[in-house]
């Protein structure tokens, strides 16, 4: 392991406290979007060795519960994201600080000006996935074989994300309660500015950063 302090961040590379989410939780589905060319950046993000979703066993554990529950309603979880290293992070904020690098601004930002995404807090230095415990997903309809419905794309920067945004159609509003509902009653907080975003309450890393790269080999080195 290899820890070192950075102002008020601890940063690791002990992977120890983490598992695979589809081997701890068999009903997900993984749909890692840092891994593919699909996302506000329009490449892979760096860190992202593998198309899977890594979490701590508290987290994950927790998460196995909500997706129990929501699997007695029909539906079950679909994951875009969760640990992100700091490899990851740091790629966010290189790519936030080249102004002239827009080429998934009309699908994720077509209303936000990029210079303005630190300021509003749409990009930041440090994230809370880099501790382990916090996870991007939504509702995949059993009944109907699809995503339901949410009103509005992940990662998309604006107040349509907004978990409380009710611009959109009541079903879309009530599918976002019933994710919401499922989480924080599995102990999970949610995010407000994100709909898809939510952190184990009682997160077992509340000041660690983590550095591995998202990969089985993480792990088994851990």
């Amino acid at each position: 392991m290899n820890v070192t302090e950075k102002k008020q961040y601890c940063l690791s590379d002990d992977a120890s406290g983490f598992v695979n989410l589809a081997e701890m939780i068999p009903d997900i589905i993984p749909e890692i979007r840092y891994y593919t060319s699909y996302n506000f950046i329009g490449e892979r993000i760096h860190g992202y060795e593998e198309p899977i979703a890594l979490m701590t066993k508290e987290a994950a554990a927790a998460l196995k519960n909500v997706s129990d529950q929501l699997m007695k309603q029909g539906y079950r979880l679909k994951v875009w994201d969760a640990y992100r290293p700091q490899s990851a992070v740091d790629h966010f904020v290189s790519w936030a600080e080249a102004a002239e690098d827009i080429r998934m601004k009309e699908y994720f930002y077509p209303d936000q000006d990029k210079s303005g995404l630190f300021a509003k807090g749409f990009i930041a230095a440090h994230s809370g996935h880099s501790r382990g415990s916090t996870a991007d997903l939504t509702l995949f309809d059993m009944r109907t074989g699809r995503e339901a419905d949410m009103g509005g794309p992940f990662d998309w920067f604006g107040e349509l994300s907004h978990s409380d945004c009710t611009d959109i159609a009541p079903e879309q509003y009530q599918n976002r309660m019933i994710l919401q509902t499922a989480m924080t009653e599995g102990g999970f907080m949610p995010l407000k500015e994100e709909w898809w975003h939510f952190t184990l309450k009682d997160e077992p890393f509340p000041d660690t950063y983590f550095t591995f790269p998202v990969s089985a080999a993480s792990l088994k080195k851990g």
